[in-house]
Formats: structure tokens, C-alpha cells, sequence
């Protein structure tokens, strides 16, 4: 089921599942007709008509089952706030009372209207049946949505600790290159060496400093192109990046430190490698509702670096992708032996929320 959660702030775990998506009320519905077929085999009369019993309990309780998602839709807001045990306590209580006032509503209509062949129990045993049913089914669903819960949020405290680590890692290699880049041209060119100082400083700013999960994504290129002319300084004419981006709209929200350790990883594991360096291609495209980047480098044929670096950073960005977008397609990879492309593809969500 598809839980809620602030764009800005992953840590923000929702208790319940979103019960107004359509996908929450498609398996809402598929439950509550797998229980009527299951009760109504269980007290199946071979003197009656198997389809006629299982209409009449499938239509009773997909009532229940649909009133029941409905009012949770309204309510979930409410019992967010509340915690997340007191939210499971009153959301058991408040869906075992509308089972009884169904049942409730159920039995009188039919005696009023005089149809209590529908319903062939008495009174008192029709809605203790059902109270018995509904409280321990509810129980079931109410123990099985915490413990997804609890799940969920070890997953999400688990990928926060690795975006935390993630957002301190600056590999050793490239501050010590930087440093000695920068120290080279102190004395050859003191305007270039206090320029590429400032990249450095913010380039760390914007790694050890950020405080949100999402960023806008003209802030992730902005990242990546301080990335790149620092790199630009050591590499010379053997880095070339193609930036071809020109039709993704800037305010658009992404995970944040997505592109530039993807342009990271890039360079160190694929132009380095290559005598004669090569060239990033950062390519991106819009559709109605989504947004896709490329970001793309020629493989040196027989060379890898000895590291887990790239592995790390590729599984940080996917996991927080599929925890972002309930998509493990967001985030795909494609080596053919020329070139090695990472693929991103997200909502095109713009709200500053």
C-alpha cells in the first residue's frame, strides 16, 4: 500500500496507507471479496445455492469493507497526528463501530422492508457474528499495516543513514588532487587558484551542509558544474562535459546529492581511466509528468577501479529513489561495454512544500 510522506523530509513516515489511493481501495476490495468467498464456503449449505449465498455475503461485506475505507480516507489526517499507537488503537475502534452499526443498519432494513430471508440469523447472534468477524479481521489488518510500518521506518532510517554518509563522503583522492591543483596554480595563475578555492568551498558546503532530503533540481546541476570545473582544472582537455538540459524545469524537486556524485562517479571510474579522456554526456528530457536525465561516459576497455565507491553511491541513489517514488525503475543502469549510463526518471513535482 502506498504510504505518505513529506517531499522535503523522508524522516516524515506515515502510519496508516494513503486508503483514498486507488491502489489501497483496489486491494481493500480484493481482500473483502477473498473473506466473503472464504465465509461463505465455510457455512456453505449444500441445499442452498452456492452463487446466491456468496452475493448476499460479498454484498454485506464489501459495504463494510468500502464504508470502512472511506471513513479511514477522511480520517487518516486526523490519527496521523495522533501518534503512531494511539492512531492504530482508534482506527480499530472507530472501524469494529461502523462493522456494528452496519450490521445494525443491515438488520433493520431488512425487517422493515420485510426481506429477513436475506438475513436468516436472529438479531442478537447476527451482529455478535459479526462483531466477532470484523474485530478479529480488523485486528489482523491493524497488526499487519504496524508491522509494515515498522518496516517501512527501518528502511527509511536506514537510507537516512546512508544519505548522512553519503553527503560526508568526499573521496580522499579528490580533495588531495584539488588541493595539489589548487597549490600548482597559486603561483601561475593566483585568479584561477582563488576561484577554484571557492568551488572547493562551496562544493563542500554543498555536500556537508545541506539539511534537506530534496533540492530543486537547478541546485543539483548547479553542484555538479562546481564539481565539474574543479575537475576541469586537474584534467585539462581530457574532460569534456555536455550539458543538454536545457528543457528540465529548474524548480523541479530531486533527492538531493543525486547528480553530482553520478557525475562523480562518471569521471573517476570512466574518463580517468581513458589516455585520452573522453566526454559526459548529461542529457535530459520532460513528458507531461515526468523527468528523465542521462548522465553517460565512455567504459576504458579492460580497466576498473579497484573500489566500492561507485557501488555505494549507486546504491544510496537507488535506494532513495525507490523510497521516494515507490519506483524500483527510477533509478536504471545500462553498460553495452562503450558507454556505462545512469538513468533517472521522477515526477515533475515543482511544490516548494
Amino acid at each position: 500500500m502506498i504510504a505518505a510522506r513529506d517531499p522535503d523530509n523522508d524522516s516524515t513516515q506515515a502510519y496508516l496507507p494513503d486508503f483514498c489511493a486507488a491502489r489501497a481501495l483496489f486491494i481493500v476490495v480484493l481482500v473483502a471479496e477473498l473473506i466473503a468467498i472464504m465465509l461463505t464456503v465455510a457455512a456453505h449449505d449444500t441445499s442452498r445455492q452456492f452463487l446466491i449465498e456468496l452475493s448476499k455475503t460479498s454484498f454485506f461485506v464489501l459495504w463494510i469493507a468500502l464504508l470502512g475505507t472511506a471513513l479511514m480516507c477522511q480520517l487518516r489526517p486526523y490519527l496521523e497526528r495522533a501518534g503512531q499507537t494511539r492512531a492504530f488503537v482508534i482506527a480499530y475502534a472507530v472501524l469494529v463501530l461502523m462493522s456494528l452499526l452496519v450490521a445494525e443498519s443491515a438488520w433493520q432494513l431488512t425487517r422493515i422492508f420485510g426481506q429477513s430471508a436475506i438475513i436468516e440469523d436472529t438479531h442478537s447472534s447476527f451482529i455478535f457474528r459479526t462483531f466477532a468477524i470484523s474485530s478479529i479481521v480488523i485486528a489482523l489488518a491493524m497488526r499487519y499495516l504496524y508491522i509494515s510500518s515498522e518496516w517501512r521506518r527501518s528502511i527509511v532510517l536506514e537510507a537516512q543513514s546512508r544519505i548522512s554518509a553519503l553527503q560526508a563522503l568526499i573521496r580522499p583522492h579528490f580533495l588531495f588532487n584539488s588541493m595539489n591543483t589548487i597549490a600548482s596554480l597559486t603561483r601561475s595563475d593566483p585568479v584561477r587558484a582563488e576561484e577554484a578555492v571557492e568551488d572547493l568551498s562551496d562544493l563542500l558546503r554543498a555536500n556537508l551542509g545541506t539539511s534537506s532530503n530534496r533540492s530543486t533540481l537547478k541546485q543539483e546541476l548547479e553542484t555538479a558544474a562546481i564539481y565539474q570545473r574543479i575537475e576541469k582544472l586537474r584534467l585539462g582537455d581530457r574532460l569534456t562535459v555536455r550539458w543538454d538540459i536545457a528543457s528540465l524545469p529548474m524548480r523541479a524537486r530531486i533527492p538531493s546529492l543525486t547528480i553530482q556524485p553520478l557525475l562523480e562517479n562518471a569521471i573517476y571510474h570512466g574518463i580517468e581511466l581513458l589516455p585520452e579522456g573522453g566526454e559526459v554526456l548529461v542529457a535530459g528530457k520532460k513528458d507531461r509528468e515526468h523527468i528523465e536525465i542521462a548522465i553517460s561516459n565512455p567504459v576504458a576497455a579492460g580497466e576498473k577501479r579497484n573500489t566500492g565507491g561507485n557501488k555505494m553511491a549507486m546504491s544510496n541513489i537507488q535506494q532513495r529513489f525507490e523510497l521516494a517514488y515507490d519506483n524500483k525503475d527510477a533509478v536504471t543502469i545500462d553498460d553495452d561495454g562503450d558507454r556505462f549510463t545512469v538513468t533517472l526518471r521522477f515526477p515533475a513535482d515543482e511544490s516548494l512544500e
